[in-house]
């Protein structure tokens, strides 16, 4: 799953995203932070293995970290390589950590990755402030998708004739 754009200023390449958040979560802001890692992770996922689908956000200490997040070890890396599922720093501005713990104080709200990607030389990760969706706002979600498809698929049956 490779998504370049072609030479603009904010071309990227997609390492791993996070799909079930959309799903799970009303995404109420987006954060771009970068990311502390080692060489041989780093060198891992330009390969693309990496994965954010259990891994959540948590700020101590007015530090952000990402945990659960999965990059598979380089395969010639051997004694360098670091824990695959060790705890990442992020690196936001003050500002927004600050703004962050405030609305994670308010209650429903938290913090979930939702993609990870490759901005010029340097990798990224785009956090949400999230609320947690009902089980009728998923159903609501499933619906209109459904009612989506249906359009389209009347609209090219129309257009075969």
């Amino acid at each position: 799953m490779v998504n370049v754009l072609a030479k603009s200023k904010d071309a990227y390449k997609l390492v791993a995203q996070n799909k079930k958040a959309y799903h799970d979560y009303f995404v109420e802001e987006k954060f771009e932070a970068g990311i502390v890692l080692a060489g041989t992770e780093v060198k891992s996922m330009r390969q693309g293995k990496a994965s954010i689908k259990e891994s959540y956000v948590r700020i101590r200490n007015s530090e952000v970290y990402i945990q659960g997040m999965h990059i598979t070890p380089y395969e010639k890396g051997n004694i360098f390589n670091k824990d695959p599922l060790r705890e990442r720093k992020l690196l936001l501005n003050r500002y927004e950590i600050n703004k962050l713990e405030g609305a994670i104080a308010t209650k429903g709200y938290t913090l979930m990755p939702l993609k990870v990607y490759l901005k010029g030389s340097l990798m990224k990760v785009e956090i949400g402030l999230c609320k947690g969706k009902k089980i009728y706002d998923k159903r609501e979600d499933i619906a209109k998708k459904d009612q989506r498809r249906a359009a389209e698929k009347d609209f090219k049956v129309k257009n075969l004739y």
